[in-house]
């Protein structure tokens, strides 16, 4: 009597893993293991260009509240604005409602744009590039909140961009980390008006206030192949302008398996999203080295266009400790603040 050899069944829950094999369908970090706070405590996101005033963001107001200068109108969004903000001059002109926010003296207003397209649903490295874009923009939120800051965000999908308005203190920020986490996937091949830079666009024209942006991407337009680095990619003229009134922060989220192809056979590769689909002999030798030198290049094209845009960048890995690379860019970052900050030579602070 032969014994039938004994598999057990593959586990219910893969993590990133299920990204490769099969369109994920879920978040695949808990909340509280998106930013550990015990290792931030002793780091802060200092801004080195603090626009609307030198203490802008570094003191209370007399009074609690959102302050009492106006700011620009703008659409009204339902369910996310509070009706008691509708400008009426503005909606009986327009005849489409608008709220007008106002401003505190107290406030810096930092904003976060998170790209949700299907190009960052997978991962090889334990994390999905979209939950490591989260885990990204938690750690850089509880490094940056002051009393009274407030931090907000934008989620960028093929069809639409959804907004979560900016408010302060840390339960405010787990609530808008929650919303991000629960947002639904977007699947494969998903059509929509909206690119990266057309999201940068309207973080641009949504956004009036001076601040601090954040877009958390990993950079790829569908279609572009092009790797020549003296060739604008899309998005870069509107990360110029963005960067003409604010300080910000380009979060570029890769995976291993993008700039380090591994010899396992013959595989698929396809787009999430577009048409494209080839198979690979990544046996070969020649061929994984020029499929390396192809990603190789067009990062460096990536970095390269961030750079003239004029933005900070910072290159997160799915295959690596994200709260450590964040930690040694701030250190880096309030150097360079540090220096800029100093004082005439003879005159002390």
């Amino acid at each position: 009597m032969t014994q039938q050899p004994q598999f057990e069944p593959p586990a219910d829950d893969l993590g990133a893993v299920e990204s490769v094999l099969r369109e994920p369908t879920h978040a695949t970090l808990p909340l509280h293991k998106l930013a550990p706070e015990a290792a931030l405590r002793r780091l802060e996101l200092t801004i080195v260009r603090r626009l609307e005033g030198f203490l802008h963001g570094d003191h209370r107001g007399l009074l609690p509240g959102p302050g009492s200068e106006t700011n620009d109108a703008r659409l009204y969004v339902p369910g996310q604005d509070d009706v008691r903000k509708i400008d009426w001059a503005v909606t009986a002109r327009t005849q489409t409602p608008h709220v007008r926010d106002t401003i505190a003296d107290r406030e810096l207003e930092v904003w976060a744009l998170l790209d949700v397209t299907p190009s960052m649903n997978w991962g090889t490295g334990g994390v999905t590039k979209r939950d490591l874009g989260i885990a990204a923009i938690a750690t850089i939120g509880f490094l940056s909140q002051k009393m009274g800051d407030r931090f907000g965000g934008l989620i960028m999908r093929p069809d639409r961009i959804k907004r979560l308005p900016a408010r302060s203190g840390r339960t405010a920020l787990y609530g808008l980390l929650r919303r991000m986490l629960e947002e639904p996937i977007v699947p494969d091949h998903s059509a929509g008006p909206y690119t990266l830079a057309a999201g940068v666009e309207q973080l641009t024209r949504l956004q009036r206030r001076r601040g601090m942006r954040i877009v958390v991407s990993d950079f790829l337009s569908a279609g572009d192949s092009e790797l020549d680095p003296n060739i604008e990619p899309d998005w870069e003229r509107p990360m110029r302008r963005l960067a003409v009134r604010n300080q910000v922060l380009a979060v570029e989220v890769v995976d291993k398996r993008e700039v380090e192809f591994p010899d396992v056979g013959d595989i698929l590769i396809r787009d999430p999203e577009t048409d494209f689909q080839r198979y690979v002999n990544t046996s070969d030798s020649g061929a994984r080295e020029r499929m390396d030198a192809a990603s190789a290049a067009q990062r460096e094209r990536i970095r390269i266009a961030l750079r003239r845009a004029g933005v900070a960048h910072i290159q997160l890995r799915t295959d690596t400790d994200w709260v450590q690379d964040i930690a040694r860019f701030v250190l880096a970052y309030r150097r360079v603040a540090g220096m800029l900050h100093q004082p005439p030579q003879g005159v002390s602070k």
